[in-house]
């Protein structure tokens, strides 16, 4: 709830979801894991970042990834239906957010992955980088990075299980065992969502099945040497409405179709070793991750592969473990190679080296810089760079800043993809363009985290600034014939993003966030489904003598605009919309807690995609157990 308890989960969540390089525990404050080549201390890093615990997840009854990251400022999340969302950091393209599932690439081949009912209840923390991270996670992750870190267990054995009913029925469990050495999870989820109606019109309901399983391991053989592995198998099976292209208003567009639905197939996996030498001063980090996904859609089944081989060198230049020192330096060699079956003579593959330094100075400086050079087989080779600072003064005030570039390649779609969608005459062909070539990001933000009312409070207030280059958009190439091409010019993209909370009392804590964004094209028009502001409100009320919580949350949309699909595909605003959300939480017992909430409230009507509708009220209860 409070900052307080925020570091304490995250210090051991970055302990817990690493491998130890020192056989000591040191309290390293709160940690950043993705901020990196290797994990940070937040008040080191320079960037902007969001970090959503699991605490703060369950208190606001929050149950889906895609949920949880409305409420992060410099954030925009949008979904055709429930089943097909979308994330856009300050205003980029979705496809410039790369996505981590505890560190491994959810999206495999390219492009960006369609956040569907990812289950929250055993994360342990999500984190949110905000500002081009290509030095650290090369292409895709030009506008930033979202890490979904699942929950491994604490030392001893843990398990539970939850479930819950309402608009849908939604089972995981969770079990754990852990030593001083190592331990093994699992983690099962089963999510049978009702859905709603897409197209508004009070029709047949489109939901979601989806089944997930994650089992991690870790052990250490010598004192010097863990081995460790990460496996995530996800089925999928998915419901959504159709278009019309005669379409002369939103409720005509989206079409009730009961007989329309997909399916996505997810399978992840890494093993990892880590060494350590000279007391921890010089550790190596080898990992094999691969990614394969697969979907149907609309009759078309595509896969999508990737593989990645990295190696990864930390070193304590002041003669401290690498783990904890204060002047360190990162080495990174990376070979990945990924290919579609929208192109199967088509593969790519890029070697990598990144650099990374890290200083922290008595004055209360600290500096964090890297550099990258990618080897690209079929496209130019590219050189990133990324520099980040932080002050933070006697009185609590911290400073921080941040600039870099980051890179974006072509997608298979809109490279070599030859469809067609629909039936004469009103079909839509897509043809690839083998000569596009990256885009690139240019950014800078500055921010001050000002700590008030006596510490009970933080606010962080960050601008922003972000050039994209080359932007790819889809032309028309001929009559219901679209193609793709980079854009001449640069498109802007400048904003605010704020964030704070406060211990109102010891009962009570409130949290605000808010984005301003202005985005537009090289030719001045603004960029859709990025709306300019995005306000969220919120609060946690300890009731019945600590005993539950009871959480409100208001979020409000204003100033996003969409492209009609239909007549002259102009550009329109949607309507502004506000919606509140209320959650509870009860302790049966020291183990078992009784949970509710409604989507919703007061049912308001709610569009991000132009044509379709968003979620009506809907109410839950359910069960939590843990031992």
């Amino acid at each position: 709830m409070n900052r307080a308890k925020l570091m304490a989960t995250a210090a051991v969540a970055a302990l817990t979801a690493t491998s130890a390089t020192a056989q000591e525990t040191h309290d390293l404050g709160e940690i950043i894991v993705s901020g990196g080549l290797t994990p940070i201390s937040a008040e080191a890093y320079g960037r902007a970042a969001s970090v959503l615990t699991a605490e703060e997840i369950e208190e606001r009854g929050i149950t889906t990834v895609q949920d949880a990251l409305r409420a992060v400022p410099g954030l925009s999340v949008s979904g055709i239906g429930a089943n097909y969302t979308q994330v856009r950091i300050r205003g980029a393209e979705s496809n410039h957010t790369l996505i981590l599932i505890d560190g491994i690439e959810a999206a495999g081949g390219d492009g960006e992955y369609i956040l569907s009912g990812l289950e929250a209840v055993n994360i342990n923390r999500i984190e949110v980088l905000r500002g081009p991270q290509s030095v650290y996670y090369g292409s895709n992750a030009s506008a930033g990075v979202v890490n979904i870190i699942t929950r491994k267990g604490g030392i001893g054995t843990e398990y539970g299980g939850s479930v819950e009913i309402g608009g849908g029925t939604t089972a995981t469990a969770f079990v754990s065992t852990r030593t001083a050495r190592g331990g093994l999870s699992l983690n099962l989820s089963d999510r049978d969502d009702a859905g709603y109606d897409f197209s508004g019109d009070g029709g047949e309901k489109d939901g979601t099945d989806r089944q997930t399983l994650i089992l991690s391991g870790d052990f250490a053989v010598t004192e010097a040497l863990t081995l460790g592995f990460t496996l995530r198998r996800a089925d999928e099976r998915y419901e959504f409405d159709s278009t019309s292209w005669m379409a002369v208003d939103s409720d005509g567009y989206v079409v009730d179709d009961p007989t329309q639905s997909s399916t996505r197939d997810e399978a992840t996996g890494s093993v990892y070793a880590d060494f350590s030498m000279l007391e921890g001063r010089l550790t190596h980090h080898l990992a094999y991750e691969k990614t394969d996904n697969e979907e149907t859609y609309g009759g078309f089944a595509t896969k999508t592969e990737s593989e990645a081989l990295k190696y990864r060198l930390s070193f304590g230049l002041d003669g401290q473990p690498a783990a904890r020192a204060d002047q360190m330096l990162n080495l990174l060699v990376e070979n990945e190679q990924d290919s579609s079956s929208l192109n199967p003579a088509y593969k790519r593959e890029t070697t990598s080296v990144a650099l990374e330094y890290r200083g922290h100075y008595d004055s209360g400086l600290d500096i964090q810089a890297g550099l990258r050079r990618d080897d690209n087989k079929v496209f130019k080779d590219i050189t990133t760079w990324t520099v980040g600072a932080a002050y933070t003064f006697a009185n609590g005030v911290r400073l921080h800043g941040s600039a870099g570039t980051g890179s974006v390649n072509p997608t298979y779609f809109e490279l070599f993809t030859n469809v067609t969608y629909g039936t004469p005459p009103f079909a839509t062909t897509y043809l690839g363009n083998p000569n596009l070539t990256p885009e690139t990001n240019r950014s800078f933000d500055l921010g001050v985290e000002l700590p008030v009312f006596g510490g009970r409070g933080l606010v962080d207030v960050t601008y922003f600034n972000e050039t994209l280059t080359d932007e790819i958009v889809s032309v028309m190439s001929g009559p219901g014939s679209y193609s793709f091409a980079n854009q001449t010019g640069d498109s802007d993209r400048q904003g605010v993003e704020v964030s704070a909370e406060l211990a109102a009392t010891e009962a009570l804590d409130l949290r605000l966030s808010y984005t301003y964004l202005d985005a537009t094209d090289p030719a001045g028009t603004v960029e859709i489904r990025r709306p300019k502001h995005e306000l969220g409100l919120g609060a946690t009320l300890e009731t019945f003598g600590g005993r539950g919580t009871v959480t409100a949350d208001l979020r409000h949309v204003a100033g996003n605009y969409d492209t009609q699909f239909w007549g002259a595909y102009q550009t329109v605003k949607l309507p502004d919309y506000t919606t509140v959300d209320v959650a509870a939480r009860y302790s049966l017992s020291d183990h078992v807690t009784l949970t509710g909430r409604v989507q919703n409230l007061f049912d308001a009507d709610v569009m991000d995609v132009w044509g379709y509708a968003g979620r009506g009220q809907t109410a839950y209860v359910g069960l939590d157990a843990r031992w």
